[in-house]
Formats: structure tokens, C-alpha cells, sequence
């Protein structure tokens, strides 16, 4: 490989990486309209094996914006990242794919602390598959995002 062949990669690395915790970011805040800017135009999300939906991403983020109303305080951790790129046709890398394992705990919607009583936590965690694809006018974007939730619990 060539030194602007390796520049590259660690580039595509980079915002690759950016656009992932993007993703954490925008679902942790409740920032739809970011979430959305996250996907190619034909983006897909599929959250059924944590009990949601599959579908295009601006339907999806409908349905986490009425879902992540049951739990105000979130914190998506996204670890252990996978990175593959994809040389496709040629160089650059057109397509990347990513896993990466999440652990998410959140606090469901209940009566706030008064020092009697607090709402539940809620936490789950998994793996996550991100497909991703550069785009001429965005750079990377999301293709697809699938969650493999593995396990979750509820305490007081």
C-alpha cells in the first residue's frame, strides 16, 4: 500500500467512526432530525429483536421519538468496534460495515427522585451491525443499522 492509500483508510476510519457515535448521540439526545441526516435515502433500520421495528429510517426514528419518550435519561455506549471497508469497484472504499457491541442504560419515565421514590433503570445491551455507504454529497452514511439486543433487565 502506498502512504495515500493508508491516509485514506484512516480517514475513512475516522468519519466512519463519527458517523457511529452520531448515531449514539442523536438517539441519546432525541435529536431525530440527526438521526435521519445519519442514512443514505434509502436507509434501513431494524430494532425487532429489542422488540421494534424494521423499516426506512425516517419511519423508524418516528417510532424511537414516541418509544424514547418511556425513558427521558439515556446513554448509548457503543465499544469494541469492528471496521471493515469495502473496496467494491476500486479505490477509495465505497461501503464499510461495522460491529460494534452496545450496552444502553436508561431510566424509564416515573416520578423523579424525592428521596422516597425513583423511577426503574432500564438497561440492555447487544451487538450492532452498521452498514455503511460514502456518498458523493454527505461522505458516510448509514445503509442499514440492525440491533442484536442479547439482554436486558429493569431494576429499582
Amino acid at each position: 500500500m502506498t502512504q495515500r492509500v493508508d491516509l485514506a483508510t484512516v480517514m475513512d476510519r475516522m468519519a466512519i467512526d463519527e458517523v457511529v457515535s452520531g448515531y449514539a448521540v442523536a438517539v441519546d439526545d432525541g435529536d431525530w432530525a440527526a438521526y435521519r441526516a445519519l442514512f443514505t435515502a434509502s436507509g434501513r433500520a431494524d430494532y425487532r429483536s429489542a422488540g421494534g421495528i424494521e423499516g426506512p429510517a425516517a419511519e423508524v426514528a418516528d417510532w424511537l421519538a414516541q418509544t424514547m419518550a418511556l425513558f427521558p435519561v439515556r446513554q448509548h455506549l457503543i465499544v469494541n468496534r469492528l471496521v471493515r471497508l469495502a473496496a467494491g469497484s476500486g479505490w477509495p472504499a465505497e461501503s464499510a460495515e461495522v460491529r460494534a457491541d452496545f450496552l444502553n442504560p436508561m431510566r424509564l419515565a416515573g416520578p423523579e427522585f424525592d428521596g422516597s421514590v425513583t423511577a426503574p433503570n432500564f438497561v440492555a445491551a447487544g451487538r450492532y451491525t452498521f452498514a455503511l455507504a460514502r456518498t458523493a454529497r454527505d461522505g458516510w452514511r448509514l445503509s442499514r443499522v440492525t440491533v442484536h439486543e442479547k439482554w436486558r433487565h429493569v431494576s429499582a
